[in-house]
């Protein structure tokens, strides 16, 4: 944590000048915003305000133009990761109300399956193969959301199959891959211990994310 936050550090700093153009025209311009987006990413999951932001650029600002620190980086790193752990903590909390609210009614639904894990299958359709073991590697298409919807993978959105060890994945994969036969399609509803925990994936994946996949078992590949 204590080197991501460095690294961090030194890479906004490196491209925050001051008076930035607010409009992005040129490839140029949005060259450059992606870059600011692509290293915002790093900041997602101090979860900071408006004015908390006003503040992070307010040090960046004052370390490119070589003005003198407010506060040393090496002082408060410290504090920086007490920060970062009690923001992820908050969200966290958040996430797992709203998800175990979704995970109890998706196990009501029709045709739903909680199994002791937590994890709630579903089966849109079924397989006639056999079932894949856990040291198997298998071959899918799956899409996967966030209990609101929003889409953070999906291998159907980019026209490819996937294709991985089943035991190298989230265990609700794990787990629930193996309740499927080859041709199938079903609806994982994996809680937060069974897919990215308090840690989460940002910044698409918050901390203590509920996540929805439906997956479809293509192939055992051998």
């Amino acid at each position: 944590m204590r080197r991501f936050v460095v690294l961090t550090f030194v890479l906004l700093v490196s491209v925050v000048s001051p008076g930035a153009a607010q409009e992005v025209k040129t490839d140029q311009d949005k060259t450059l915003y992606a870059l600011g987006v692509a290293l915002s990413d790093r900041l997602a999951p101090f979860a900071l305000s408006p004015a908390e932001l006003e503040m992070v650029k307010a040090g960046l600002t004052d370390a490119v133009l070589g003005h003198p620190h407010k506060a040393e980086p090496r002082e408060y790193m410290g504090k920086i990761q007490e920060l970062h752990t009690a923001r992820a903590a908050v969200v966290a909390a958040a996430e797992k109300k709203s998800g175990e609210a979704f995970l109890a009614k998706a196990a009501g639904e029709p045709g739903a399956k909680k199994l002791d894990s937590g994890l709630v299958i579903t089966t849109l359709k079924p397989g006639t193969g056999p079932s894949p073991k856990a040291t198997d590697k298998v071959k899918v298409h799956y899409h996967g959301t966030l209990v609101d919807g929003t889409v953070f993978d999906s291998s159907v959105q980019r026209g490819q199959p996937a294709t991985f060890p089943l035991n190298g994945v989230i265990k609700c994969w794990t787990e629930g891959v193996q309740q499927m036969k080859v041709g199938g399609k079903s609806r994982l509803v994996c809680p937060p211990d069974l897919a990215y925990g308090d840690r989460g994936a940002p910044p698409r994946i918050k901390p203590g994310a509920t996540l929805v996949f439906e997956v479809e078992l293509l192939e055992i590949v051998q």
